[in-house]
């Protein structure tokens, strides 16, 4: 079995383990390895989410380096990203993943229920298998015309509102459960007024995109609407790479939302791949890494290496979580499922 509960550092124990090429980073490896000889070459495939493409470019480049320094194994990392639900059905019906990194752990129940992840695997990998956390924000263009500052300020008639689709979306699933989470605190969980005022904000969406990234290319590169309800490391990256043309505004209430990590063990298992997919997701916790996706806008689940980036996050913030709602599975079966909450509100 993989190990359990393992650390944030590389260390002489993952030298160790990278020299024998098994123990408590993997399962022993099958009869068909992967591997080529001491230099040998690997292939690993990544499915995750929308907004982690930048990320994971960079991340996958970082660990290569340190994979072929550590253990002379040469690196071929795939990245394939799209709305999270998308891609966690994409692993069900056939995509060759070794890990998937996606926006919330239902998507990865999913392919656990579908037999190709080992029960369980919430518990492989720090912090509930979580080695980042985000939270949901406004982004808003420089100057804020229309004054948008908290949930309220989303229902007003004069407000056109970008968010994606819970159907296909995580993020859009997390924008959701901010949303009712604001209101049941505004109406004292009076459900009836709930669910008038999340009528009224999803009466307001213009675009109900398929991902966070199509969400927010409808509000950036084709200028829809007034405000985007978005990951937290989202609009961080789009005010970086458009310099004073937004605004990022920090609701009153949101949810952290901790997207998450798991090796998809029947690929894995198939490709030869065990080990290396377990040290792929537990050097994301390394403090190189950690520092990494702090600089892309990610929330580091290290809570030392968290204060290193406070000037770029707003750590004051009222957060519920998931747990507020049951835990996902509830929370997924309530509000997202076929006939569930959202498609009453939305009127599908």
């Amino acid at each position: 079995m993989k190990g359990k509960g393992r650390g944030t550092g590389l260390s002489a124990a993952l030298v160790l383990c990278f020299g024998l090429m098994l123990g408590g980073c993997g399962k022993d490896a099958e009869s068909k390895d992967g591997l080529e000889g001491d230099k040998g070459y690997v292939t690993i495939t990544n499915v995750s989410y929308d907004p982690t493409r930048e990320l994971y470019s960079a991340y996958n480049e970082a660990f290569s380096a340190h994979y072929e320094e550590e253990t002379g194994i040469k690196l071929n990392i795939v990245q394939s990203h799209g709305g999270s639900g998308s891609q966690a059905r994409s692993v069900v019906e056939g995509a060759s993943a070794d890990v998937v990194t996606l926006a919330l752990a239902h998507d990865i129940t999913l392919i656990e229920e579908a037999g190709l992840i080992e029960s369980g695997w919430i518990n492989e990998f720090e912090r509930d298998s979580s080695p980042y956390t985000s939270t949901i924000v406004f982004l808003v263009r420089a100057g804020n015309e229309k004054d948008i500052h908290d949930w309220d300020d989303l229902i007003r008639n004069e407000v056109g509102v970008i968010s994606p689709d819970p159907k296909s979306s995580g993020a859009a699933c997390w924008n959701f459960l901010a949303a009712w989470y604001y209101a049941g605190q505004k109406f004292s969980n009076d459900e009836a007024q709930i669910r008038d005022f999340m009528r009224k904000l999803y009466g307001n969406i213009l675009v109900m995109d398929s991902g966070a990234r199509g969400a927010t290319t409808t509000f950036v590169e084709n200028g829809q609407g007034d405000v985007l309800v978005s990951w937290e490391n989202e609009a961080i990256s789009t005010m970086k790479e458009y310099p004073g043309k937004y605004e990022l505004i920090s609701p009153s209430v949101s949810i952290l939302a901790q997207p998450s990590v798991a090796i998809v063990d029947e690929n894995a298992d198939k490709n030869g791949t065990q080990k290396i997919a377990c040290d792929y997701l537990e050097w994301l916790y390394s403090s190189d890494a950690q520092r990494l996706i702090g600089e892309y806008g990610y929330r580091p689940s290290d809570e030392t290496i968290l204060k290193e980036y406070e000037d770029k996050f707003d750590l004051n913030m009222k957060l519920c979580t998931i747990a507020d709602f049951g835990g996902w599975d509830k929370a997924f079966d309530v509000y997202f499922k076929d006939g569930g909450v959202f498609d009453e509100i939305y009127g599908n």
